[in-house]
């Protein structure tokens, strides 16, 4: 069956990383949610994804660089529209209690810079809500893949990509992932990547479909899921 993952929840809906776009994925069909984590300064790890709050708040600063207190008190709704004014960034741990109940997979995207004890913390709040087995721990950076490897091997694994390159069937081999996430252009015009991933019993899950056109060429080409912006339209689109 084709993966449905909202896309930093159902992020044309809600505003993105937040409870609300959560929950609204789960509503429209979502079989796996994706979402980014970061660590603040005093090591909370909570869902955003830029390096600073700048984007998605009503605040200033590295994320690395704020404290948890700081982050939670900051608007991260009014960007999006008026009706989401004073919604907060949620913590990781909010997150996942939120989705613990739902019938969903996790495919969390550790940002770096990432240290081990970091990696070992966002492990452990999984592991404290029996979500281990739901999870997908994934990074572009192969290190932090690497550190889940190292803390965690029974957890599956993605290596997230910008391009397909002449290492990238090998790293994906050596960091024992169970998904290789490229861009969307990569799954269409590099078929021999596509093959040699599915030999080696490696998924592919492109980002960021979000032209519907794309969808069943994607499909055709191998994809084992799609991570769109559109989750509610692609559960449409798959029981047509």
């Amino acid at each position: 069956m084709l993966a449905r993952v909202a896309h930093r929840g159902y992020s044309t809906v809600a505003p993105e990383n937040t409870l609300p776009a959560f929950a609204a994925a789960v509503r429209a069909g979502a079989t796996v949610v994706e979402f980014d984590v970061r660590v603040t300064r005093d090591g909370v790890p909570v869902v955003i994804h830029d390096r600073t709050v700048d984007r998605t708040t009503d605040g200033h600063g590295r994320v690395w660089d704020l404290t948890y207190d700081e982050v939670a008190a900051l608007d991260a709704g009014s960007w999006f529209g008026a009706g989401f004014s004073g919604l907060r960034v949620p913590s990781l741990a909010e997150t996942l209690d939120l989705l613990a109940p739902a019938a969903v997979d996790l495919l969390v995207e550790i940002k770096p810079p990432a240290t081990l004890d970091e990696v070992k913390s966002v492990i452990a709040l999984l592991a404290e809500r029996d979500l281990l087995g739901r999870a997908v721990l994934q990074s572009f950076d192969a290190d932090v893949v690497r550190k889940v490897r190292d803390v965690a091997p029974e957890v599956r694994r993605g290596l997230l990509l910008f391009r397909f390159d002449a290492e990238t069937v090998e790293l994906s081999r050596e960091l024992g992932v169970s998904y290789c996430n490229p861009s969307v252009d990569d799954v269409l015009t590099g078929p021999e990547t596509m093959a040699a991933l599915a030999a080696a019993g490696i998924g592919v899950m492109p980002w960021t479909p979000n032209d519907i056109a794309q969808w069943r060429p994607l499909v055709e080409a191998g994809a084992a899921g799609l991570i769109t912006d559109l989750v509610g339209e692609l559960t449409g689109w798959a029981g047509a």
